[in-house]
C-alpha cells in the first residue's frame, strides 16, 4: 500500500492512515460471512481502470460504479463490491470522498460469471492515493462517560445509548508481512510483538458450537448463502436477534422508556438494517397466540444488575447461515454491564428442537459507541439479483 504526499481534498491529510493489503483473520470471519465471497474468484487478482460514476454507500454491500473502456473500445459499466455502509461510515468514509468523473484504478477479484462485477481490495483515485477496503479515516478521542448516570431513577442500570462492537483494524506485527485485523485497543500490543494473533483470538468471543439434528444438518447442507431466497441479507431482511447484534460491527441503539400504559420497555434498533425489537421488562409471561416474527416476543427481568431476556414467537428462518431455525426457537439472553469499561456483555443460548441437538450459545461484548447511531438504507445491488 502506498500513500502519496499529494492528497486530493476529499481525503484530508490528518485522517489518512496508510495500511497494507489485508488477510482477514479468523476473528473477522463472523463479520465477513454474509458477503458471499463464493461469487468471486478470490484466488485471482485483477486490475481495472475507468471513470468513477457513483459511490453507493448502502447495506448489505456498498458498491463503486465506474465506466471502463474495453480492449474493443466499447465502454462497459461496472459495479464493484465493497463493505457495508454501516461499517464504512464507522470507519470515516463518506460519499463526498468519491467525486464522479475521477479516474479510478482498482485491484480486486473478478466475478465468477459476470464480467461487469468485481470485489475491491484496493483502489486509487486520480493516481494520488491508494485505499484499502478496510482503511480507517477517523481518529476519535475517548468518549467522556464521567457525566453519564450509571442508574435510572428506579435504580436499574442505565443501558440506554448507542452500542457497538469494537472494530478490527488493519495493522502490521513486528515480523512485517501482510496486514492483520486486530481490535483497535490492541494495535500497539500487536505491533510491538507483546501480543500475537493467537493471543488476540483467545480474547475474542468463541464461535458457537453447532450441533445439528438430522433435519438441521440436512437444512445446513442445502443452504445457499449466495441466494436471496435462502440468505435474508441479500433481500434486505434481518436474520436473527443473535446474528444481527454484531454482524458487520453495527451501531445498535438501546432506549429504556415507560409507555403510556405504564409498561417498562427497552426498544432496540439494530444498526445494519434498522431492525427493531421491544423487550417488555417485568411482564411475567408471554401472551398466547403470538404472531410469529423475526424478533419474536421478548420479556425481561432484572436479577440484580443482570437483565435476563426470554424470547419466543419466532418465525421460521435463519439463525445464522447456514443454520436455520423453526418456530420453536427459544432464546435466552443475559445482559451485564461493566461500568468501568462501559462494556455491555450479552451471553446467549438458543435452543430449537427441530434443527439443534444442543444449545447454540456464546457471548459478545459491545461498548458505548463514539460514533452516533444512524439509520442506514438497505439496497442489495448484487448484479445477479438486482440490475437497474
Amino acid at each position: 500500500m502506498r500513500v502519496s504526499r499529494s492528497l486530493p481534498r476529499p481525503f484530508p491529510r490528518r485522517l489518512l492512515r496508510a495500511v497494507t493489503f489485508a488477510v482477514a483473520t479468523a476473528a473477522a470471519a463472523p463479520a465477513l460471512a454474509h458477503h458471499g465471497f463464493g461469487l468471486f474468484q478470490m484466488n485471482i487478482e485483477k486490475e481495472w481502470s475507468g471513470t468513477l460514476t457513483k459511490m453507493n454507500l448502502v447495506n448489505p454491500h456498498s458498491y463503486m460504479e465506474l465506466d471502463v473502456v474495453g480492449e474493443d473500445g466499447e465502454t462497459v459499466h461496472m459495479r464493484c463490491e465493497m463493505r457495508a455502509a454501516t461499517l464504512l461510515k464507522r470507519s470515516g468514509w463518506s460519499t463526498e470522498m468519491f467525486k464522479p468523473g475521477a479516474h479510478v484504478d482498482i485491484v480486486g477479484r473478478p466475478h465468477r460469471d459476470d464480467p461487469t462485477a468485481c470485489y475491491i481490495e484496493t483502489f486509487t483515485l486520480d493516481g494520488t492515493i491508494s485505499v484499502n477496503r478496510n482503511d480507517q479515516f477517523t481518529t476519535t478521542a475517548p468518549v467522556d462517560f464521567s457525566n453519564r448516570p450509571l442508574r435510572l431513577a428506579d435504580g436499574t442500570l442505565n443501558l440506554s445509548g448507542d452500542w457497538a462492537v469494537e472494530q478490527l483494524v488493519l495493522t502490521i506485527g513486528p515480523e512485517g508481512g501482510n496486514g492483520s485485523m486486530v481490535p483497535k485497543s490492541l494495535i500497539e500490543e500487536f505491533a510491538s510483538g507483546e501480543m500475537t494473533l493467537a493471543d488476540i483470538r483467545a480474547l475474542q468471543p468463541p464461535r458457537p458450537n453447532v450441533v445439528y439434528t438430522e433435519a438441521g444438518q440436512e437444512a445446513a447442507r442445502a443452504f445457499d448463502g449466495r441466494s436471496p431466497e435462502d440468505n435474508p441479507w441479500f433481500a434486505c431482511k434481518p436474520t436473527s436477534i443473535i446474528r444481527d447484534w454484531t454482524a458487520d460491527w453495527p451501531i445498535n441503539r438501546f432506549v429504556q422508556t415507560v409507555t403510556a400504559e405504564g409498561e417498562q420497555v427497552i426498544d432496540i434498533t439494530y444498526g445494519l438494517y434498522n431492525f427493531k425489537r421491544r423487550i417488555y421488562v417485568g411482564m411475567e409471561q408471554h401472551p398466547d397466540n403470538l404472531e410469529p416474527s423475526y424478533a419474536g416476543h421478548s420479556i425481561g427481568r432484572w436479577e440484580g444488575d443482570t437483565l435476563v431476556v426470554d424470547t419466543i414467537g419466532f418465525a421460521a428462518g435463519v439463525l445464522s447461515p447456514p443454520t436455520r431455525n423453526s418456530e420453536q426457537l427459544h432464546i435466552v439472553e443475559r445482559f451485564t454491564l461493566d461500568p468501568e469499561k462501559m462494556a455491555l456483555k450479552r451471553e446467549y443460548s438458543a435452543t430449537d428442537p427441530v434443527y439443534l441437538a444442543a444449545p447454540y450459545e456464546s457471548y459478545d461484548v459491545m461498548y458505548l459507541s463514539d460514533v452516533p447511531f444512524e439509520a442506514q438504507p438497505c439496497k442489495d445491488m448484487t448484479p445477479e439479483f438486482q440490475r437497474d
